[in-house]
């Protein structure tokens, strides 16, 4: 028994409805549901397997292998730390444990606040503003404590719903 309201399970069959494939659809839709639940929780994995005609264990699957697929609870904001290559070679010291120390958390953690959680990511692609962090589809680049710490400051006063991955 489903427990989405009903225009939201309305919106989600009639996507999957319209696909020629429902099952490439599964992305999309663990996006929405997490959007929803805050996070892709257990019983949003159940929800997508049963739109999708797929195991729970076909969409764990794929839920567990997407960086910005959540299975546990995350902050408002979700930084997705650089720790590639280029990322390591322009900064002093670490932007990863300079965060997870400011804010207080390890790597996956929320902040007591229940603003921020800080993740690692292989590489975000922005290499030429290295070193750099994304927050909630957000680019930022060129970072050091200072820019940092006005950032963080920035999102806690005008506190905004950020776009894409939540």
């Amino acid at each position: 028994m489903s427990t989405l309201p009903p225009e939201l399970q309305t919106e989600l069959a009639q996507q999957v409805a319209a696909a020629d494939h429902p099952r490439e659809q599964v992305i999309n839709i663990m996006y929405v549901l997490q959007k929803h639940y805050g996070y892709m929780s257990d019983e949003a994995v159940e929800e997508a397997a049963a739109l999708l005609d797929m195991t729970p264990l076909e969409v764990e699957e794929l839920a567990t292998f997407y960086d910005f697929i959540y299975r546990e609870a995350v902050g408002k904001f979700v930084i997705h730390v650089c720790d590639g290559v280029v990322c390591w070679m322009f900064h002093e010291g670490s932007v990863f444990d300079y965060l997870c120390e400011k804010l207080g958390v390890c790597a996956g953690g929320v902040s007591a606040d229940g603003m921020f959680t800080v993740l690692p990511s292989a590489c975000l692609g922005f290499c030429d503003h290295a070193p750099a962090m994304l927050i909630n589809g957000v680019f930022y680049g060129h970072l050091n404590p200072e820019k940092i710490d006005a950032i963080l400051e920035k999102l806690r006063r005008e506190y905004c719903d950020l776009v894409i991955c939540r």
